[in-house]
């Protein structure tokens, strides 16, 4: 029998994400007997998303915007043992509590962290070759992207120094400082939008996201990547904060 976590908190960053949660918040709360609560961290949604969160039951708290800033945020928010952090886009599939809830209760797992399968809700022959991509990347390189989900003690989350106020790539220094040893990959689809990639191009958007990732590895500082990706590739955006929400 699986001992459950006495509580997992679930944090949500958005931004005018009021569609996006209206389809991800079920799956959610599908969590059955696993104790959860779930925090919606918004960075100044002027759409609907405040409503839908507190609709569905969620806790509503403001932060800076930026998803580094409203991780960091949700988590110092958070009263579980356990963090799950989470893409407002992102469909959990039937049996992420359960599996979730059996990689919580194994003490061997305290320092270590835990990411789902990166799957699209997208049919064709373009989505299934990312997903495989993004399993490699995954297993090889030790690289998942916030769009996995990412699964972890509170206390390790501590000790780490928690997400940084970053523009971009807030994901992959968490990832880092884990470390890829102390990651283990969930058999659990995490079910994510394909528009942006209908939108930027299944080949244009990976290799944008590469020269980013390049770059953060050379060592630019992520503001100055962030206007790289905005005056490059994005357009125009206000403010330092130009991470897409998706």
């Amino acid at each position: 029998m699986i001992s459950l976590p006495s509580m997992l908190s679930i944090v949500i960053p958005t931004l005018n994400a009021a569609g996006a949660l209206e389809r991800s918040l079920p799956a959610v709360f599908s969590a059955g007997a696993l104790p959860i609560e779930v925090i919606v961290a918004d960075g100044g949604s002027i759409d609907g998303t405040a409503q839908v969160a507190l609709e569905y039951g969620a806790r509503l708290i403001e932060a800076a915007p930026g998803r580094g800033s409203q991780l960091a945020a949700g988590a110092e928010a958070a009263t579980g043992e356990w963090l799950l952090f989470l893409h407002a886009d992102t469909i959990l599939a039937r049996s992420w509590a359960e599996t979730a809830a059996a990689f919580a209760a194994d003490n061997g797992n305290r320092r270590r962290a835990a990411v789902f399968r990166f799957a699209l809700d997208d049919d064709g022959g373009p989505a299934r070759r990312m997903e495989r991509l993004v399993a490699w990347r995954t297993r090889v390189l030790g690289l998942p992207y916030g769009d996995q989900g990412l699964l972890i003690g509170s206390d390790f989350y501590i000790d780490l120094g928690g997400f940084k106020p970053l523009p971009v790539m807030e994901d992959v220094d968490m990832i880092r400082r884990i470390g890829r040893r102390r990651l283990a990959s969930l058999d659990v689809a995490a079910v994510t939008s394909a528009e942006r990639f209908r939108r930027g191009g299944y080949l244009l958007r990976p290799l944008r996201n590469l020269v980013c990732l390049g770059l953060y590895f050379l060592g630019v500082p992520a503001p100055r990547i962030a206007r790289i990706y905005a005056g490059v590739y994005a357009g125009v955006y206000a403010g330092v904060y130009a991470r897409v929400y998706d």
